[in-house]
């Protein structure tokens, strides 16, 4: 009886022992299993969270149309979208902005639109743009090909090194009477960049957008010619031009690699000469037609026939034109008063 109840406890332990291991190698095993999970669940939520572009088809031709479908954009973000040349090296210049869309992307952040097919002013390769028109900036592009649409190499980006700006840009130049009158308004983008890397930078193209108001910044490239030593420090001067009529706040930004290097704001003053045109317009104008119609009036309304004082005169009676020389004032007149009856 002694040898059964020693041997029995240590069998229930050696039992034990192995549902414990056994456990233990579930529990590692379904860890293992929920990291690939985990991280694939990582992977998407980057995904979802980086603005992606999707078309229907990769190529068409002009008068036609594409859907564009998007997805991982901020919630209720105005978007615009069109097709540019060149890959969009030249910014906006480089798209069919006549024939571009404008779409609200839903509470998800995505949109589902149809694109008029257009050919853009420069060759392909061609791209769909699609950018926020408010808040903070994003893009994305896919590519994309105009049937019948002329193809070029792409303008070759020379340049190389890191830009950093060593100063806070400015904005030189004024306005002039044009301006005053709805010339476009221009400034000059003053700014000190130094070379942080090691090659020296020939020839750097910069990206320069204008945004007005909450708007974000619409970019065209601009290449500066010169070379900024590596470990030197050049200034830079870009030329910066509105649309005709402009006024407001503006801000000009530039960036070099995808980055933003500096901002300067842009007050715009309102072009008061055109103004200043349209009320003389409005003053002058009537006022010529006035006179030109009582010219009309005077020499088309029947002339009657001369008074009997003035043919026998031989010419017209001096007075006032209102009045006929029957029963026009007397040119003398008497200071005499009558006296009261019965008096001397």
């Amino acid at each position: 009886m002694s040898g059964v109840r020693t041997t029995r406890p240590a069998a229930v332990r050696r039992k034990a022992a192995r549902r414990a291991s056994a456990a233990a190698a579930l529990t590692v095993a379904a860890a293992l299993a929920t990291l690939p999970a985990a991280g694939t669940a990582r992977a998407a939520a980057d995904d979802r969270g980086k603005p992606a572009v999707e078309l229907s088809q990769r190529q068409a031709g002009k008068g036609g149309s594409i859907t564009v479908t998007g997805s991982g954009w901020r919630p209720k973000a105005l978007l615009t979208l069109l097709i540019c040349g060149q890959n969009m090296i030249g910014g906006t210049n480089t798209c069919a902005n006549a024939d571009g869309r404008a779409v609200t992307t839903g509470s998800d952040g995505a949109f589902h639109t149809r694109l008029p097919v257009a050919e853009p002013p420069k060759p392909c390769p061609c791209v769909v743009h699609v950018t926020t028109v408010t808040g903070r900036a994003a893009a994305a592009d896919a590519p994309f090909t105009v049937a019948g649409h002329p193809v070029a190499p792409l303008p070759e980006r020379t340049g190389g090194g890191r830009l950093a700006v060593l100063a806070p840009a400015r904005l030189r130049g004024s306005s002039n009477l044009l301006t005053w009158f709805g010339a476009p308004p221009q400034r000059q983008l003053v700014f000190t960049v130094g070379n942080l890397g090691a090659e020296p930078a020939e020839n750097p193209v910069f990206e320069v957008g204008t945004g007005h108001g909450v708007l974000a910044p619409q970019w065209s490239d601009q290449q500066w010619r010169g070379t900024v030593p590596a470990g030197k420090k050049a200034q830079v001067t870009l030329p910066v031009e509105l649309a005709a009529g402009a006024h407001g706040d503006y801000t000009v930004a530039v960036k070099y690699g995808g980055k933003v290097l500096a901002e300067q704001p842009w007050q715009v003053g309102r072009p008061w000469g055109v103004t200043l045109f349209w009320i003389l317009l409005c003053v002058v104008v009537p006022a010529a037609v006035f006179r030109i119609g009582m010219a009309i009036v005077d020499k088309v309304r029947p002339r009657g026939p001369a008074p009997a004082a003035e043919r026998a005169a031989g010419g017209p009676v001096d007075g006032l034109p209102w009045f006929t020389p029957d029963t026009a004032p007397s040119l003398t007149t008497s200071t005499e008063r009558p006296t009261s009856k019965g008096t001397s």
